[in-house]
């Protein structure tokens, strides 16, 4: 394990926002993750710990120490019929879904194209195209950082929830994850619940896995900006869950309203479509703006945005659709 001092965090976040941290760590092994327990560094001063920086937006400097997980061994196992995957948590989500569909471990599909890394999987508990992490993952290997004492959380144990689990609220900055093991089958069975995937593949009565993959990484970059192109954390804002008689007095007055069912007597809102209904699609806020092709997304408009002016748009996107429907937006991004 080696410490570095005044390291640059900008190609470290997808929005490409320049930030210095204090004291950097990579950690690329187990080794390197027990050095890291044993030196009580984390005890001593402020930490984040940073996967692949796809959902985080730095509004300062970092006057600590940045842990970028970097470890990213796979293992392929069994239980009964089903097929168990260990990976360390600086596996990025989309290499880990390819190479499972290539070794015949299905499941995880739906999760093409996500750029962040399968430890944020779990903290997260990250979904796209109708699958959520939850839904797939058996159990996650962490860390007690107070400690150093390992614990497995089995999926009952993570308290998932809509971009949510127990690292996100009552243990956050408590443990650190250093793998998670998802339950797979070796058999394929395409998950075509989201409207724009059973209409690409309406021509194909038994897809592939590997079809389904290119679909799906095709929608999604169709809707939101590739990194390396325009800088983003992806979806910004939750698409907020709200009571039925809240989203009844929405659609009276709104009849195009987006909506989804939830839980028993709620209604999930379309986040995108309320922004857009406030006219912020395709519109700047000084060097941040929101994506002309998807009003849940923010982006680094022009590759000067520091993190206040992403802050400060959100700010007023989040202002424009409460007065107008009365639903308050609540960030996805994590603030620094």
């Amino acid at each position: 394990m080696t410490i570095e001092h005044g390291v640059s965090l900008k190609k470290y976040n997808t929005f490409g926002i320049e930030a210095t941290a204090k004291d950097y760590v990579a950690i690329r092994s187990h080794d390197d993750l027990m050095q890291l327990l044993q030196s009580g560094l984390l005890l001593k001063e402020p930490f984040l710990i940073l996967g692949g920086g796809s959902n985080v937006v730095f509004t300062r400097d970092f006057d600590g120490v940045v842990v970028r997980m970097e470890n990213a061994a796979v293992r392929f196992g069994r239980m009964g019929d089903d097929i168990v995957v260990a990976a360390e948590a600086g596996k990025v989500m989309d290499e880990l879904v390819r190479e499972c569909a290539a070794k015949g471990a299905y499941g995880l599909e739906n999760l093409a194209a996500i750029p962040g890394t399968v430890g944020a999987s779990a903290v997260q508990n990250v979904g796209a195209y109708g699958l959520e992490a939850k839904d797939v993952i058996l159990c996650v290997q962490a860390y007690e950082i107070a400690s150093g004492k390992s614990r497995t959380f089995m999926n009952e144990d993570c308290q998932f929830g809509y971009r949510q689990s127990i690292f996100k609220g009552e243990l956050k900055d408590k443990y650190i994850i250093e793998s998670v093991m998802y339950r797979l089958t070796p058999t394929f069975e395409p998950k075509l619940g989201y409207k724009a995937l059973a209409d690409a593949l309406a021509g194909k009565d038994c897809p592939t896995a590997a079809e389904v993959i290119d679909v799906i990484t095709q929608v999604r970059w169709s809707k939101l900006p590739r990194p390396e192109e325009k800088g983003s954390a992806g979806s910004f804002f939750k698409n907020p869950v709200v009571p039925i008689n809240v989203y009844e007095r929405i659609v009276k007055d709104y009849p195009g309203l987006v909506a989804f069912d939830a839980e028993a007597g709620k209604k999930k809102l379309s986040a995108g479509w309320m922004i857009e209904q406030c006219g912020w699609k395709g519109r700047n806020l000084g060097h941040a703006g929101v994506y002309e092709k998807q009003a849940l997304v923010l982006v680094n408009a022009d590759g000067e945005a520091r993190g206040g002016d992403v802050v400060e748009l959100a700010g007023a996107v989040v202002s424009d659709v409460y007065q107008r429907f009365g639903v308050l937006l609540v960030p996805e991004a994590i603030i620094v």
